[in-house]
């Protein structure tokens, strides 16, 4: 069996995890927490860095953040999973999805400005496997807006867009440390905070609304809650695991970028074919081999790919279902035009087996077709 995805261990994280436990410190906001706090403010060049218990926390923190009120809307792609729209339905928000690229499925930039209005709160760009959305111009446009932009970076992790780490561009930016991502720690996230007006907040929104971190700091003699918020705090255990993975984050990004390299060579024939569409990355960007998918002629053609696969034990998978066209997405949120590329490219994407250590590249490709 070849699995689609086999969560990597660096050799150290049972060693952080005794030591957490030898402390006694096994809550949130540890030697731990401490340690990836910094790694991630030093690498993202960012204001504050938090570590949470997922990306879908950490995106929940963000809409707090952004103040989204009932009615407020904000504009996202409808190819993403849904904790991107339902971190700002759940606080009352209206997502609005528009269309995507054809090359790197991120949301199509020049499709944004069109979907703003009076009711707009913010865009929540995706960078969807690891590759950066255009974020220059999604800059500009929400400054002349005056829009908050949160970047859904939750697979984008030691990747870059013009030299800047994704999630450290936008106003706020959210990661997720989940086991199917590059740099884990089984469930996990974080906030990345790069305006300085939210820096304070989120600290307290993260501490179930109270100002506990400034009484552990000894700003205050006391702690009491002074805003809302909730629980959203990682264990020391999560945080020690995670510990370990950072430090090894620049040789996880290279073994996965090899195998990646070794799928888009032996794919290149099928392309030519005109069998399949590999993945396109934009110069300005480097990625981190998140995932490798590729683009098949139909769905028909998908499905017979996926039981081809499955006969000889390969586990490909496929997502989303667009939200725009969920029972969610037509409950809590609206589509501005029609979404025609969506549409079509998530019927015909499969994504390839991707995990430091597999050697099996060339016969899950010789098995493709």
């Amino acid at each position: 069996m070849i699995p689609f995805n086999r969560p990597y261990m660096t050799g150290k994280e049972h060693l952080y995890i005794d030591q957490a436990h030898s402390n006694r410190k096994l809550a949130g906001d540890g030697i731990f927490t401490k340690n990836c706090h910094e790694w991630l403010e030093k690498n993202t060049s960012t204001k504050k860095a938090l570590l949470t218990h997922s990306c879908t926390a950490a995106l929940e923190m963000a809409a707090i953040l952004a103040d989204i009120q009932p009615g407020d809307e904000v504009i996202m792609p409808s190819y993403t999973f849904v904790s991107t729209a339902n971190a700002f339905v759940l606080r009352g928000g209206i997502p609005v999805f528009v269309d995507i690229r054809p090359d790197t499925l991120n949301i199509d930039e020049k499709l944004i400005e069109a979907a703003i209005t009076p009711k707009t709160k913010a865009i929540v760009p995706v960078h969807y496997a690891g590759v950066g959305c255009e974020m220059d111009v999604i800059m500009e446009i929400a400054n002349r807006h005056n829009l908050l932009v949160i970047e859904d970076a939750a697979q984008g992790v030691m990747s870059t867009y013009k030299g800047k780490p994704l999630g450290a561009i936008g106003h706020l930016g959210a990661y997720s440390f989940h086991e199917t991502k590059n740099v884990i720690s089984g469930e996990g996230g974080a906030l990345i905070v790069n305006d300085e007006r939210f820096v304070n907040r989120a600290e307290i929104i993260r501490e179930k609304g109270t100002n506990r971190s400034q009484f552990f700091r000894g700003q205050i003699d006391k702690y009491t809650w002074v805003d809302i918020g909730s629980s959203f705090l990682p264990s020391e255990i999560m945080a020690a695991f995670l510990w370990a993975q950072l430090q090894e984050a620049d040789d996880i990004t290279q073994k996965r970028l090899a195998i990646w390299d070794q799928y888009h060579a032996e794919l290149a024939e099928y392309e030519e074919k005109g069998y399949l569409r590999r993945p396109i990355i934009p110069a300005e960007t480097q990625q981190n081999a998140h995932m490798y998918y590729i683009l098949l002629n139909s769905l028909e053609e998908r499905t017979k790919v996926i039981e081809r696969l499955k006969k000889k034990d390969i586990n490909a998978v496929f997502h989303y279902v667009p939200l725009h066209s969920s029972p969610g997405g037509l409950k809590y949120g609206r589509k501005n035009g029609e979404l025609p590329l969506t549409e079509d490219l998530s019927d015909r994407l499969l994504r390839l087996p991707l995990w430091v250590g597999m050697n099996e590249v060339k016969t899950i490709c010789a098995e493709l077709f």
